[in-house]
């Protein structure tokens, strides 16, 4: 690698934490805080939505989505990110990181806002604005997920670059939670301000017309965080690591370096940039990558894609879960507007006792346990725990252990999360090379969310079909798969990116036109 660049990512890696790199955090967490508000909440309404528009005057049972609105809602999403992460995943690396941010955040805001004010004349009209507004939100969801990985890698030191990674991903818990809370505030409020009878007393009083604004109110809220860093994401500087290696110019990554982060920097001159391309800059589709590279995009994009079949199944459906075993009293106990409030606080418990606490082991421990470590142990305890409450399935359906069964499936959560959650999203931002780095986390990513549909559809008509027990059997087989893979995933820990992704060796020795004198304060 040429002196120079070397000499600014080398001050990169020995940077002291500091402020900034707190602030980046946030910028950065904002938008996954609002990733994770936006895909989970719409679980907390689905039954709503059945009750208002597909329910059957005369029918003895609430109305409920079928199977294929349901599944379109709850998946449609999934396929705008997986589209938007391979988009500006491809686009981050040609254009730079920071000229596409701005983007994914601002289709964020608008969707989410358009989401809630899907209006028609008829069920099928509402829920196919729904569908088409929530596929554009998850595209700009999907960015966020290349995009921001990739920058907070990049401004990261190597000391504590797992932990900030994780950090960001971690506010992933927080929307999360977000998404409950204000489903129960929501909902307490109208219960209180619009009483109304269970369903089996009275039928059509149990949904008052007003219930109508509980699931607009919910999806609109996912827009105020992302709008409020919108003007902070915008003023953030490109990454240095992409402005030396891929625009190939160390005086501007020198400069834009200094702005924000306490490092002293005298340049002395700028470097000309190559007018052809060095034959270590091998492409995507080049058997070069394939040998360096190709089974280390196998590892991150097989791990994501059994995490995620697993994680998003548990996630999306937990509320039928619960209901199963009878945690969640039956909907026709219940008019429309508890039932969001009772499925909201059985979420944001397991949330708050084990979803939230699970990313934060990792951001504590990821730097000191390394990632393949907690990765193999999340997977490991995952499938144990899956398996010990789909065998004995009929054991935690009695009253008397349904507490033992939350407890049990809020541990799968806890080491989904103090695991692969947070590990398949900070390696693929640390061990391909800088111009394909975006490019790769959303090619991984991706596959990732092509396992979220398999979960979100598969699970649905699983559920269906073959019954909760046999349908946790199948999320257990998917979990061990995952912890076999992992051994294709190497250990990034306490090495910086050009280490891991081969950099420091390609271009070592390459002969520079100027020279920088770098000391870091």
């Amino acid at each position: 690698m040429a002196k120079d660049e070397l000499q600014v990512l080398n001050a990169l890696d020995v940077a002291k934490t500091q402020w900034y790199h707190f602030t980046a955090i946030i910028i950065a967490g904002m938008g996954f805080f609002t990733d994770a508000y936006d895909l989970f909440c719409i679980s907390l309404v689905t039954k709503l939505l059945g009750r208002i528009y597909y329910y059957d005057k005369g029918s003895s049972s609430p109305g409920t989505l079928p199977p294929n609105v349901s599944a379109a809602v709850n998946g449609v999403a999934f396929v705008g990110t997986l589209t938007g992460q391979l988009f500006f995943g491809w686009l981050g690396d040609k254009l730079g990181r920071k000229r596409v941010y701005g983007i994914t955040l601002m289709l964020m805001v608008i969707c989410s806002l358009a989401s809630g004010l899907s209006f028609g004349r008829s069920p099928t009209n509402v829920m196919a604005t729904l569908c088409f507004f929530r596929f554009w939100l998850g595209f700009g969801i999907g960015g966020d997920y290349p995009l921001s990985a990739t920058i907070m890698s990049e401004y990261a030191n190597k000391k504590t670059r797992g932990a900030f990674i994780a950090a960001v991903f971690a506010m992933q818990g927080f929307g999360i939670l977000a998404g409950g809370m204000v489903a129960i505030v929501v909902s307490g409020a109208f219960k209180v301000k619009y009483p109304s009878p269970p369903f089996e007393k009275n039928p059509n009083g149990s949904t008052v017309p007003e219930a109508d604004y509980v699931w607009r109110i919910i999806l609109m809220f996912g827009a105020l965080p992302a709008l409020l860093t919108f003007y902070w994401r915008m003023k953030m500087p490109e990454t240095a690591r992409y402005t030396a290696l891929v625009a190939k110019d160390a005086k501007q990554a020198a400069a834009d370096m200094s702005k924000v982060l306490c490092v002293d920097l005298e340049e002395e001159g700028q470097q000309e940039k190559p007018k052809e391309k060095k034959q270590s800059d091998f492409g995507l589709f080049s058997g070069q990558f394939l040998r360096k590279h190709g089974l280390h995009l196998l590892g991150t994009t097989s791990t994501w894609f059994l995490l995620d079949i697993a994680f998003y199944s548990q996630n999306l459906f937990q509320k039928d879960i619960f209901t199963a075993i009878g945690w969640i009293p039956k909907a026709k106990t219940m008019n429309a507007i508890e039932e969001v409030y009772r499925i909201a606080r059985a979420q944001t418990l397991i949330a708050l006792c084990s979803t939230v606490p699970g990313y934060w082991f990792t951001v504590a421990l990821i730097d000191k346990m390394g990632r393949f470590r907690i990765q193999l142990m999340g997977f490991t305890f995952m499938t144990l725990f899956m398996f010990a409450l789909a065998i004995p399935y009929h054991h935690w359906t009695l009253p008397h252990n349904r507490i033992g069964f939350v407890v049990m499936y809020s541990l799968t959560f806890f080491f989904s999360n103090f695991g692969p959650n947070a590990t398949t999203f900070v390696v693929p931002a640390e061990i391909f090379p800088a111009r394909l780095r975006s490019t790769c986390h959303g090619i991984s990513a991706a596959s990732g969310k092509a396992g979220a549909m398999v979960g979100a559809f598969g699970f649905l008509y699983a559920t269906a079909g073959i019954g909760v027990q046999k349908s946790l059997i199948i999320l257990g087989v998917v979990s061990l798969l995952g912890t076999f893979f992992t051994f294709l995933v190497p250990e990034s820990k306490g090495k910086s990116l050009e280490e891991m992704s081969g950099e420091a060796e390609q271009e070592n020795g390459n002969q520079t036109q100027t020279s920088h004198e770098i000391r870091v304060a």
